[in-house]
């Protein structure tokens, strides 16, 4: 058996699509995908994505199934310095919870809190 990463995809689920979208565009300076589900229950945004590169991809879901929050999973999307995407935060509608701090030898990460109340982190080297 192949050994795998442990995660293989996320879904940050969301109340208001078109709102989040925007503000995950404006955060990460990227364009999300409209994506099907293979349910056929739920719309989604897929963010940008190469399959057979490092890490997860995953998308944006509004699902009757499951709704946003401040819980127990956080995603950290990986930026060049999280304190460009940080300054986005705010004026994309989000909330920053802590500014980038360091995590030694892993480099810094910023909290902070979407459009639709869930957390999430930017983690960079520098």
């Amino acid at each position: 058996m192949t050994k795998m990463n442990a995660v293989g995809w996320f879904d940050i689920y969301v109340d208001d699509l078109n709102r989040a979208t925007a503000f995950y565009e404006t955060v990460l300076g990227e364009k999300l995908e409209q994506m099907g589900d293979p349910t056929g229950e739920a719309q989604m945004m897929s963010f940008p994505a190469d399959m057979n590169a490092y890490g997860a991809a995953g998308a944006l879901t509004k699902s009757p199934h499951a709704g946003p929050g401040i819980g127990g999973t956080i995603i950290y999307f990986s930026v060049e310095d999280c304190a460009v995407e940080e300054a986005r935060v705010g004026q994309a509608g989000g909330q920053v919870m802590r500014p980038k701090f360091s995590i030694g030898e892993f480099g810094f990460v910023t909290l902070c809190q979407d459009t639709e109340g869930n957390m999430f982190g930017l983690n960079s080297l520098k």
